[in-house]
Formats: C-alpha cells, structure tokens, sequence
C-alpha cells in the first residue's frame, strides 16, 4: 500500500494539471476511470470468492493512471469500459495483483484503441478545448516542431496526463527518490530514445518531452509486478522498450507507440528473467 500511496502523490501534479487544463472533462474521466477500476475489481473477487482487496489502493492507481493516457474527447463509458477489461483480463484472470503478466492501465488502453477504434480523437487544445492537432501529429503531418518550452511547461494538446513534462519530471523524482521506482528502467527508455534520436538527426528533447514517453517511462514500464527482477534485465526491459517509442515515431504507422512498446516488452519479461536470473555460486567443496 505504501507504493501505492506513493504513485497517487507523484500522479497528482499531473492530475491536479489535467483537471485545470481540461475542466470537466478530466474530473468525469478520472472519477469513472477509477471508480470502475475499483467497483469491477471488488465485484470480480465478490463473485470469485476471494478476500476483497480494494483498500491496497493498486486498482486505484490503475484507473488513475488510465485516465491520463487517455484523450480528453473520450467517452466515459469508453474508458469505463477499458478500465474494467484492465482489472478484470489484465489482472484478476492472471491471479489479481503481483501475478499480471502486462501492466492493467495500458492493457485497458489497448482494449480502448482496438474495440474502440476512433474514439481517442478529437483531441483538444488545454482550457480553450477546441479541436487541433497533437505534437506528435503535427510534426508527422507537416514537420513542424512545437516549442520546446510549451512541451515542457504543458501548453500543448494530448492525453489528460502526459502533456506537461515540467509536472511528470517533478513526480517521477519523487518515486526515484523514495524507491518506488527503479531508475534503471526509466533511464534505459530515454537513453535508447537519445541514441537513435541523434542517429537520425532527430530533435532529443522534442521527442523526450512530447508524448506519453515520460509517464510511459517512469509510471508505467517500472510497475514491479509486470517488469524484470534483475537489474541487468531492467537496462534490458527499458532500452527496448525506448527503441520500439522511437522506432515508432520514425517509421511506423501511428505518430505515437508508448502502449505498444511496454506491453510488447512485457511479454518478454519471463524469458528476460529466465537469461538474466544469477546462478548460484558452487557451494566449496569440504577439504578431505
């Protein structure tokens, strides 16, 4: 719980953010986002028969963190929907919290992209919430780089939580401080970002900044349950996960891939443990 408790301080900058920039439509969207999450999860090991577990505050998390990917036009039944299939498909059917093979927030934003097609857009520009174009979008459409500092301060259209980098950077300093994350995941993301950045003759900083890499990267990718428990499979977990971001960007067919790469990667979390588990030192032999 004490984790949990952790994650909802450092995300509250972002959702505090979110509400101002959004109004209504990100009060509405986190409010169903996490009751859903929560009421489908009790209801799920109501029904199952199993201890009701809701006051370990994960499910909360899971219906916070999926409502600040989510574009700030979605219906609330949409991501209703998604935070359910997170908890229930995600989580509970794997044995419910500490045995999910993906992290429940971006499977439950997978459902919404694939069931939901179409739905995430428009997207809104923050207070004014009119109809426009996100960075990322803009930059694939036309070439145009949004400034910097409107990247960094969160002047710019996107999902309800990723779009000040200023407010992600301040909450993530606050897991890696007290070691609710691991720094090595977040650190191997944005240093394979950076390499093929500067490979390319790419913007570093536009492609660090804009986007759902930084919540991606130190809220999502470090969720002890779904990534490896060594440390050399960490820098391993985290630079693939930074290449298919960028790699995506560059060349694939949608101007953003944060949700593909994690959950992608967390598929190859067990054979990441397996190659990169230590053996156990030959215990010496007693003299004769």
């Amino acid at each position: 719980m004490k984790m949990m408790k952790g994650m909802l301080i450092a995300l509250a900058p972002a959702a505090l953010f979110a509400i101002y920039s959004y109004r209504l439509n990100a009060v509405l969207l986190i409010a169903v986002s996490i009751a859903a999450a929560v009421g489908s999860e009790a209801l799920y090991q109501y029904l199952t028969k199993k201890p009701i577990k809701i006051k370990d505050l994960s499910a909360v998390v899971t219906g916070l963190l999926l409502a600040l990917t989510v574009s700030p036009s979605l219906p609330l039944y949409v991501v209703a929907a998604g935070s359910v299939f997170g908890i229930v498909v995600g989580k509970q059917l794997f044995g419910g919290y500490g045995k999910n093979l993906f992290n429940p927030a971006l499977f439950g934003r997978l459902f919404i992209i694939y069931a939901f097609p179409g739905t995430m857009s428009p997207w809104l520009a923050p207070v004014d919430l009119t109809t426009t174009a996100t960075p990322l979008q803009i930059i694939r459409s036309e070439g145009t780089l949004t400034p910097l500092s409107d990247l960094f301060l969160g002047t710019i259209p996107g999902s309800l939580g990723e779009t000040s980098a200023l407010l992600l950077l301040l909450g993530a300093g606050y897991l890696i401080y007290n070691r609710f994350a691991n720094w090595r995941i977040p650190v191997s993301v944005i240093t394979a970002v950076v390499l093929v950045s500067l490979i390319t003759g790419q913007n570093v900083l536009f492609h660090l900044f804009s986007g759902s890499l930084i919540i991606g990267a130190f809220f999502m990718a470090t969720d002890p349950v779904s990534s490896p428990k060594t440390q050399l499979g960490r820098y391993i977990f985290g630079f693939g996960v930074g290449l298919i971001i960028i790699a995506m960007r560059l060349w694939g067919w949608l101007p953003e891939g944060t949700t593909f790469a994690i959950i992608g990667m967390n598929l190859l979390v067990p054979l990441i443990n397996r190659y990169t588990k230590l053996k156990p030192k030959p215990e010496p032999k007693e003299a004769q």
